[in-house]
Order: structure tokens, then C-alpha cells, then sequence
């Protein structure tokens, strides 16, 4: 096939989607065009009902603590937290860099995804979470979903190569 031959098929393939896209285009604002006050007081009164919903999911995610990066005074709160909260990330730390690198990045985190539960916990003064949830290595991200750990980011790899 010459240039020529292959130019003209794909003009004409992306005229036949551009009209194709144009005529879907069309039918939208038809559609719109056709509401009448009732259909379109309807659809306001669905969108404010999604709006007080989420408000108030909001509210109640502050009001557990979503929105800042905190830490879990003691190994038997870390349960009651996951419980409470739909998701939640835990970071199992101990005092050195990275962990403080860490907590700098989630505590940005954790303001911009209020729906997740940012927390953190010293993995050497919660011996029976480490064991039970396998944490050997520092810092180590638990991600949990609906109060059952769904996975785990180990983070010293990923440090140790930006180093």
C-alpha cells in the first residue's frame, strides 16, 4: 500500500469517530434540553441528599479521628481503631530516619485522604501485633480494610534504593 492509500483510510476512520463522538455529544445536550423544571428539581434534590451524605460521613470520620496522623498509645487501642474505621493505614516504626521519613509523608497523607485512618504504632512496645501480624522489618505499612489486614508495604527497600 502506498502513503497516500493509508493517509485516506485513517482520515476516514477518524472522521467516522469524530461523528460518531459528535452525534453521542449531541444526544447529551438533547437529553438536557428536554428536562422540565420537575426533572431537573429532582435531580437537584438527589445531588443535595449525596451532599448531607457525605457530609456527614465526613463529620463522623473526624469525629474518629480521620484527617491527622496519630499514634496508638497502647497495643489494646490499635483494635478498637481498626474496628471503628473502614480503612485504615498503621505504620509499625521505631525511632530512626526512615520511620521519621515516613511519618513526614503520611501525616501529608492523611490530610489529603480523610477517609482513611492514618495511625502509627512502636512496633517494639507492641510485641503481640508484630507477632501476629508478621512485622519483621522497620518501617512497615499495615493496610486495613474492614478490620482484616489486606496487605503490607515494607518500606526499607524502597528507602535503601533512594539512598
Amino acid at each position: 500500500m502506498d502513503h497516500s492509500k493509508v493517509q485516506e483510510i485513517v482520515e476516514k476512520q477518524v472522521l467516522t469517530v469524530a461523528k460518531a463522538f459528535e452525534d453521542q455529544i449531541d444526544e447529551e445536550i438533547a437529553a438536557l434540553d428536554r428536562l422540565d423544571h420537575d426533572d431537573l428539581e429532582a435531580i437537584r434534590e438527589r445531588r443535595l441528599q449525596q451532599m448531607k451524605k457525605m457530609a456527614e460521613k465526613r463529620s463522623r470520620w473526624i469525629g474518629l479521628g480521620h484527617g491527622e496522623y496519630s499514634e496508638i498509645p497502647a497495643e489494646k487501642d490499635f483494635f478498637s481503631i481498626v474496628k471503628a474505621s473502614e480503612r485504615v493505614v498503621c505504620h509499625f516504626y521505631r525511632e530512626n530516619w526512615p520511620c521519621k521519613v515516613m511519618d513526614k509523608h503520611l501525616s501529608a497523607l492523611a490530610k489529603q485522604h480523610i477517609e482513611t485512618r492514618f495511625v502509627k504504632i512502636q512496633a517494639e512496645k507492641s510485641p503481640f501485633l508484630a507477632e501476629r501480624l508478621k512485622i519483621v522489618v522497620l518501617p512497615t505499612l499495615a493496610l486495613i480494610k474492614n478490620a482484616k489486614v489486606d496487605d503490607y508495604v515494607v518500606l526499607l527497600n524502597v528507602l535503601s534504593n533512594k539512598i
